[in-house]
């Protein structure tokens, strides 16, 4: 394990972003790989280490608490580098739409980008770079930048001796004491087992699979409208009806080159593959034409690769290929000799047969379910390079390549599925459809508002954005008005020494869709690594915050002094 972290930042160094600087967090993971401690003690314990995580971990060391961060990959940051999704965010996220250490991170990208990328003057000097210029949001970048950014915010904690990093650890089982954890053992790559102990433990994982682990109760899938009155849920409650997983990847278009092959494994299946959902999806899903998510009429797409040291063109319809792009050569100074890069997290290669977890799924269905996610970004990719339809009449786009190098792959594929929904735990207080739809709020001076919680600890701003699921359910995606994230949805209802970190909040299946996005999953994770930290502080348990109004104050006046919002404008 040790000589394989050494060799993958060489390799990050030595491939095409030479110019970036070594990776501190991943170096000092590097000098520690060789300790062999069968315990370690910390004051708080994060399980988890995307968005959330790395959030609560830093919410956690700045109030001076010591934290121990597990996660199962190389890579921190989940969702933004290993799954390799540009960030999606609300339109106010430059100056308030999110707490100020998410804009920090931002900037400390944005400042990556300066420092080591070759910037024109005008981009250097824009203070709203999109360093990749895709128009998903005002801020798509590459995995290896956010990584760096996400270094730079944890590595005075490391080499302090706050956050101690157990990368590449998968959680095995814990130890319970009624209502209480008292210890979670993690297993690293070579199966060496460590028991890590603490007062307060942080569920940050990508699936929510410390949930069970920790003797949590727990959704997943969807409600029946009957659990909470959401007027949009399923009239039965169906644990099989998940989101789409999506295995991400990254190309650029190299005119002249031929990087077409053999048709992929699962071809004969994906090729021509239409999905059986309900409303019916308008064709094949290898294709041009989709449902569009909000009216679910057939809705086209465009695809038109930009030409060597250019950004993609505007096309008649949306095009593709500039909807994650994630560089952008017009912005370097060396741009005319670089390809634009895309991120391929589209429709086409969204995962809709076979649930990830849940009733009957065992570890043979799991394992089709993500080799399934594979396949159809392989084949997508292939009838890209050898089908899709051209402006000029031709078909296939034959330079299309892979970028493994952006994303810490050989194989050109995202280091991990992208996760939409997690399984969520049964929460003191869970967010329903109807505190935020503009359409179930009641109107008060002319204007509808989400609900005011008074034990705001965040706020957040999406639409209720559902993916087509493994139950045959087609797109939902509902307005949703700026909301807030109450503390009591981060609480179990019963186990007293956990709280919630990331995606397995108390939401429903329908309200995870506007929570799941990285800003809130970064509030959340603060607002838990907060509330832990504070709790370690006086001897207490978490709950203490809900049960106190005068510790839920102190908890709420201490995230605004760091720079939380806790009510929208």
């Amino acid at each position: 394990m040790h000589t394989r972290r050494r060799d993958l930042l060489g390799w990050a160094a030595s491939g095409s972003l030479a110019a970036a600087p070594p990776l501190s967090i991943l170096a000092s993971a590097c000098r520690s790989a060789g300790e062999r401690e069968a315990e370690l003690h910390a004051e708080v314990v994060v399980l988890g280490g995307g968005l959330g995580g790395c959030a609560a971990a830093l919410a956690a060391c700045r109030r001076g608490r010591s934290v121990v961060l597990v996660e199962p990959d190389l890579w921190l940051g989940g969702q933004l580098t290993s799954q390799a999704v540009p960030a999606d965010e609300n339109a106010a996220i430059e100056t308030g739409g999110s707490t100020a250490s998410y804009r920090e991170l931002r900037e400390r990208i944005r400042a990556h980008y300066r420092d080591h990328r070759g910037l024109t003057p005008a981009a250097h000097a824009s203070a709203r770079l999109n360093p990749g210029g895709g128009f998903v949001s005002n801020f798509c970048c590459d995995p290896l930048a956010a990584l760096a950014g996400l270094d730079e915010l944890l590595a005075p904690h490391v080499e302090a001796g706050r956050l101690r990093l157990l990368l590449e650890h998968e959680l095995v089982r814990a130890d319970l004491e009624g209502d209480r954890v008292r210890a979670v053992v993690v297993r690293d790559r070579e199966g060496v087992e460590r028991v890590l102990r603490a007062p307060v433990f942080l569920e940050a994982t990508e699936e929510g699979e410390g949930l069970p682990l920790l003797g949590i109760e727990h959704v997943i899938g969807a409600e029946g409208r009957g659990e909470h009155g959401e007027p949009s849920a399923p009239e039965t409650a169906d644990p099989l009806d998940q989101q789409a997983i999506t295995w991400c990847f990254a190309m650029d278009h190299r005119p002249g080159e031929d990087h077409r092959g053999d048709a992929p494994e699962g071809w004969d299946r994906w090729g021509r593959f239409v999905p059986e959902l309900t409303p019916p999806w308008p064709g094949p899903l290898l294709s041009l034409t989709g449902s569009h998510p909000v009216t679910l009429e057939p809705r086209q797409y465009g695809f038109v690769p930009p030409e060597r040291g250019r950004s993609a063109p505007r096309t008649q319809h949306p095009n593709l290929f500039a909807y994650r792009q994630i560089l952008n050569p017009e912005v370097h100074a060396d741009g005319a000799d670089l390809c634009a890069v895309t991120l391929v997290n589209w429709p086409q290669n969204d995962a809709m047969v076979t649930p990830l977890f849940g009733p009957g799924i065992g570890p043979a269905e799991r394992a089709r379910a993500l080799r399934e996610a594979r396949e159809v970004s392989l084949c997508l990719l292939h009838w890209l390079r050898t089908e899709c339809p051209r402006p000029d009449g031709g078909q296939g786009w034959p330079g299309l390549a892979l970028r493994g190098d952006l994303l810490g792959t050989e194989d050109g594929l995202a280091r991990r599925p992208y996760i939409r929904e997690a399984r969520r735990m049964r929460a003191r207080f869970t967010v329903t459809e109807q505190h935020v739809s503009p359409v179930l709020r009641p109107e008060v001076d002319g204007v509808r508002r989400a609900a005011r919680f008074e034990d705001s600890v965040g706020i957040g701003h999406y639409r209720i954005d559902l993916h087509p699921s493994t139950s045959g359910r087609n797109y939902v995606d509902l307005e949703c008005l700026p909301f807030e994230v109450p503390f009591g949805a981060l609480l179990p209802q019963r186990v007293e020494n956990v709280l919630a970190a990331g995606k397995c909040m108390g939401s429903t299946h329908l309200t995870n869709g506007a929570y799941r996005l990285h800003p809130v999953e970064w509030g959340v994770g603060e607002a838990a690594g907060a509330a832990a930290a504070l709790a370690v502080a006086s001897g207490e348990l978490p709950g203490v915050h809900a049960s106190s109004s005068a510790r839920l104050q102190a908890l709420q006046e201490d995230l605004t002094r760091g720079g939380a919002l806790l009510r929208w404008p």
